[in-house]
C-alpha cells in the first residue's frame, strides 16, 4: 500500500507521521487489513531514521490500530471505527442542481415494469466476453479521437444506413457515453444561456433537467396522436428536443405530415431539431416511418442513438449523428468533457455489428419482446378503467387512468406513473410499463397487482 505522508520541519517527526496514519485510518482510507510499507522502505521514502518511522507504528500497535505480522509486515487492524466524512464545506451549486433528482439504482422486485431497462438475459454474454478478451489482448495504448474509435464509426454508419435509413458516413458519427452524452454535447455546444428549449410534453425528464442545468428556460410542448404539436413550438425556441420513432413516454410514432411540418418549421425559424431515435430497434407492427434525419435536406437534425436497450445500459454506448456544421464544435466539445472513450469497448462493439451479432441480438429480443408487448397489452385493454395508448415497438407501454382513479402502491410491483413525465402543464394521469425487466411469465401475476392497485380516489 503506497502511504502518503507529507513531513514539515525537523520536529518530531515520528509523531507527524503518526498522525498522519491514524488520521488515513479513521478517515476509511487505509482500511482494516490494509499493509502498511514496511519501516525501511517508508523511512527512505521520506528521508527519515528507520527508528522514526518504527517509534509510529509502535505508538499505531500500542494504541490497537496496527498489528505486526510476523514475516509478513504490519497491517491496518480489524477495527469498528468508520471513514469520516469530508468537510461539509460552505461552497454551493448553483440553484438548479437543488432541483435535480440524482438516480441512485433500482433495487431488484419481483415484478418490475420500470421503463428503460432491458433483459440481461437475453444478452449473448459468451460472445460479447470473447470479443472484449480479444480486444483486451491486442491492447490499446495513449489517447484516442474524441469522435470515437473509427471501425465503430463506419460499423454504426452502415448498421443504421440499412436498419433505419440514416444518411450517414463514419466521419459523420461521434460515439458518446448513451444518449445522454450525446445531449449534453449538443446542449453545450447549442444552448446560450437563457435560450429556450423546446421538449415534448410529457416527455423524457433527463433531457429536460439536462437542458436546464445547462442554462436554458425548457418549454414543454403538448403532444397528440401524430406527435408534438409544431404550431404550439414558442417563436423563441432555437432547439427543438423530439422522440419521433416511439414517443417517450406515450409511445405513438410523429407521423409524416407532422414529421415535415416540424422541419419546416425549423427552416423558417434557423432552429435545430435533436432526433432521439429511442426504442426503434424492436417493431412488432406497422412499416417504420423515415427518420426526421434521412427527410431533412437543410442540415438541421443531430440524430442520436443508444445501445442501452439494444445492449445493456451499463456498457455506456451511444452516438449521434452531426451536420457537417457542427461537427467540429461537438468534437471538441467531446474532447474536453471526457477526451474519448473505452476504446477496448469500442472496438469490440465494432465487431459485435460486423459479424452481424448484433443482428441477430436484436431479432432473438425482439421476439421475446413482441411476447411481453402483445400480454400486457391484451391485458391491459381488457380493463375498462385504463385506456391503452396504441404502441407498435419499444420496451414500454402507456395507459391513461379513467377520471377518478389512482393507483396505490403495491408491495413487490415496480411500475412508473405517467405524470411523473410532464414537466410544467398539468399531469396526465396514468401509467407507463416496462417489460424490458420481467420475464414473461411473471407478467399476469404483476399485472394482477396492478389491477387491484387500482382504486377509486375518495
Amino acid at each position: 500500500m503506497d502511504v502518503h505522508v507529507s513531513l514539515e520541519g525537523r520536529g518530531d517527526l515520528a509523531a507527524q507521521i503518526y498522525r498522519q496514519l491514524l488520521d488515513a485510518i479513521l478517515d476509511g482510507r487505509l482500511r482494516s487489513g490494509d499493509r502498511l510499507p514496511p519501516t525501511r522502505e517508508l523511512a527512505a521514502r521520506l528521508d527519515v531514521s528507520r527508528n522514526t518511522v518504527g517509534v509510529a507504528y509502535d505508538r499505531l500497535v500500542a494504541d490497537g490500530f496496527l498489528v505486526g505480522r510476523a514475516g509478513a509486515g504490519t497491517f491496518v487492524a480489524a477495527s469498528p471505527v468508520r471513514g469520516r466524512s469530508a468537510p461539509r464545506g460552505v461552497v454551493e451549486p448553483r440553484a438548479v442542481w437543488r432541483s435535480i433528482p440524482v438516480d441512485t439504482g433500482q433495487e431488484p422486485t419481483a415484478y418490475d415494469f420500470r421503463v428503460g431497462t432491458p433483459d440481461p438475459a437475453l444478452f449473448p454474454i459468451a460472445a460479447w466476453r470473447r470479443l472484449v478478451a480479444r480486444e483486451l489482448r491486442v491492447g490499446s495504448v495513449g489517447y484516442a479521437d474524441p469522435s470515437g474509435f473509427l471501425p465503430l464509426r463506419e460499423a454504426i454508419a452502415r448498421h443504421i444506413g440499412i436498419s433505419r435509413s440514416v444518411r450517414a458516413g463514419a466521419d459523420d458519427v461521434i460515439i458518446t457515453h448513451g444518449a445522454q452524452q450525446a445531449l449534453d454535447l449538443v446542449g453545450r455546444v447549442l444552448i446560450e444561456p437563457g435560450a429556450t428549449v423546446a421538449v415534448e410534453e410529457p416527455g423524457y425528464p433527463p433531457a429536460r433537467r439536462l437542458f436546464q442545468s445547462l442554462g436554458a428556460r425548457v418549454a414543454g410542448v403538448p403532444v397528440d396522436a401524430e406527435g408534438i404539436d409544431v404550431s404550439a413550438i414558442p417563436r423563441a425556441a432555437r432547439l427543438v428536443y423530439v422522440t419521433p420513432s416511439h414517443q417517450f413516454p406515450l409511445g405513438t410514432p410523429m407521423s409524416l405530415a407532422r414529421r415535415a411540418a416540424l422541419l419546416a418549421w425549423a427552416e423558417r425559424r434557423r432552429a435545430a431539431v435533436i432526433e432521439d431515435d429511442y426504442d426503434s430497434e424492436f417493431r412488432f407492427a406497422e412499416r417504420p416511418l423515415e427518420p426526421l434525419q434521412s427527410l431533412d435536406r437543410a442540415g438541421r437534425v443531430i440524430y442520436v442513438g443508444s445501445f442501452s436497450k439494444t445492449l445493456l445500459p451499463m456498457l455506456r454506448l451511444g452516438f449521434l449523428i452531426a451536420p457537417a456544421s457542427l461537427r467540429p464544435a461537438l468534437r471538441a466539445a467531446k474532447q474536453v468533457t471526457d477526451w474519448h472513450g473505452d476504446v477496448p469497448t469500442q472496438a469490440a462493439l465494432a465487431r459485435f455489428i460486423d459479424e452481424g451479432l448484433l443482428a441477430r441480438h436484436i431479432r432473438k429480443a425482439g421476439r421475446e419482446y413482441a411476447a411481453r408487448h402483445a400480454l400486457i397489452a391484451e391485458t391491459l385493454a381488457r380493463d375498462p378503467r385504463l385506456d391503452l395508448v396504441p404502441s407498435a415497438a419499444g420496451l414500454h407501454l402507456c395507459a391513461r387512468l379513467s377520471p377518478g382513479f389512482s393507483v396505490r402502491p403495491a408491495a413487490g410491483l415496480a411500475i412508473e406513473l405517467l405524470e411523473s413525465y410532464s414537466g410544467e402543464s398539468p399531469p396526465q394521469h396514468g401509467v407507463v410499463l416496462g417489460y424490458g425487466a420481467i420475464p414473461l411469465p411473471r407478467i399476469p401475476t404483476g399485472l394482477s397487482l396492478l389491477a387491484a392497485s387500482i382504486a377509486e380516489e375518495q
